[in-house]
């Protein structure tokens, strides 16, 4: 990602149907996309189509999420809870 570009390409990311999350993390990537589909065929749409096209983006990698677990933490609230 170009980071002068970061405050557009965030904007731009959320305002694609799907997008759920942005994070910037550190390490080998400057954000992590966290986004949902009802296909591979859509996913591939908002990948290619859309984050692909968004000026700033040099480059992208996806991962598909098979199956998630959550450990609770005593020092977390549940998402739950309220």
């Amino acid at each position: 990602m170009d980071t002068k570009k970061r405050d557009h390409i965030i904007e731009e990311l959320f305002k694609i149907e799907g997008v759920r999350e942005v994070a910037e993390v550190t390490g080998r990537f400057d954000i992590l996309v966290t986004m949902y589909s009802k296909s591979l065929d859509q996913i591939h749409e908002m990948v290619s189509e859309r984050i692909g096209r968004i000026e700033g983006i040099q480059s992208s990698e996806s991962f598909i999420e098979m199956k998630s677990r959550n450990k609770a933490m005593p020092y977390m609230p549940s998402k739950d809870s309220d």
